[in-house]
């Protein structure tokens, strides 16, 4: 696999993969908090609650307005990861997909401890985040994935019954890896979305994301990514049901104004073809960031985790200026999020200033050790 970062990188081609990968992570975020609170709430309920428009704005969950849930937890723990890859590299040890595991492994322990333990200095910065160290029910495949210390791969994958959207949700990062071509940046998600959800639905799904997400960083358009998702998941066994929730999603444009009745015309979410048809779907009809993840969470199902997949690719397409400022504003997490955004930005595009064989920047291996 080639690595993100070798090329010269302009001054403007930099700000530009900086506010992309802003947009990507604080959209998904911000997506996954709007649908905390109102998860498997029925849209009868949504709109008796919060009035004929359903929610047009955070509701309280885990206590308070902006609360994400797991699925951000976890994304940004693969960000982490695919830093420590990249450090890690100069070492000689070159396995990506192990990497990803171990950070997941250090999310893992934050739904279990009360707090970082200042002793386990390897683990570098992200895990000593006290305010990710919040149980925001994960789901079982995850915990049980992740809880025998046994990585999954394509040929032993984990809970290879569950095609749910767990593994999908946490996958765009992938996507930001711009510098690698797109069938690895598949393979790569799809390769650590079965350690822990194993049908290929639900690996197929995340390796889509990835590379719709890759074509957006690059600044191509929202169709022409689908599209690419679509050849890749066209040489795959067990890709039909992807590969038909993708494209029920762009039929489903031309069939009139986008409604939450059209949106829960692709299910609850609950399977990740389900809630990547979801989050693609509300993506390409969208007005404006704000009309397309009200419509990607205000559904019965699956809110948060398509509500992710919907901010993600939104956040992506345009950059993290065209967030809701008032929704960033009380976004749980968000200085953290900004924090690892801009350190992945200035990994992928100035990764050889500050890490090499022989001389690198201690304070960045203090935050993203080799060990």
């Amino acid at each position: 696999m080639s690595a993100a970062g070798t090329a010269v990188w302009g001054r403007a081609e930099q700000q530009d993969f900086r506010s992309r990968v802003r947009g990507c992570l604080l959209g998904g975020a911000t997506g996954d908090a709007l649908g905390a609170g109102i998860e498997f709430d029925s849209l009868e309920d949504i709109r008796l609650a919060h009035g004929p428009d359903g929610v047009t704005d955070y509701v309280p969950a885990y206590g308070r307005r902006g609360a994400v849930t797991d699925d951000t937890q976890m994304a940004l723990f693969t960000v982490d990861g695919l830093i420590r890859a990249q450090v890690r590299r100069d070492t000689g040890a070159w396995h990506p997909p192990t990497d990803i595991y171990r950070a997941h492994l250090r999310w893992s322990v934050t739904q279990r401890d009360w707090g970082p333990d200042e002793r386990r200095k390897d683990d570098g910065w992200l895990a000593r985040e006290e305010w990710l160290y919040a149980r925001r029910e994960p789901v079982r495949a995850t915990l049980t994935g992740l809880g025998d210390g046994v990585m999954g791969t394509l040929d032993k994958p984990k809970n290879p019954e569950c095609k749910g959207c767990g593994a999908l949700a946490r996958s765009a990062p992938f996507g930001l890896l711009v510098g690698w071509e797109p069938q690895l940046v598949f393979q790569l998600a799809v390769e650590c979305a079965a350690q822990t959800h194993g049908h290929p639905t639900a690996y197929l799904a995340s390796g889509a994301l990835a590379v719709v997400v890759h074509t957006l960083a690059r600044g191509d358009d929202l169709d022409s990514a689908i599209q690419h998702a679509l050849r890749q998941l066209a040489t795959r066994p067990g890709h039909e049901e992807t590969t038909d929730a993708l494209r029920h999603a762009l039929g489903a444009v031309r069939q009139g104004m986008p409604t939450a009745a059209r949106v829960e015309s692709f299910g609850e979410g609950r399977t990740a073809a389900d809630a990547l048809a979801i989050g693609v779907y509300c993506a390409l009809v969208a007005e404006d960031v704000r009309h397309g993840l009200l419509l990607s969470v205000n559904h019965g199902g699956e809110s948060d985790s398509t509500g992710a997949v919907c901010g993600n690719l939104l956040g992506t397409l345009h950059g993290e200026t065209a967030l809701p400022p008032g929704w960033l504003a009380e976004l749980e997490g968000r200085a953290t999020i900004l924090e690892l955004a801009d350190d992945f930005a200035m990994e992928m595009t100035q990764g050889p200033a500050l890490h090499g064989p022989a001389v690198s920047s201690p304070g960045w291996l203090a935050r993203y050790p080799r060990a």
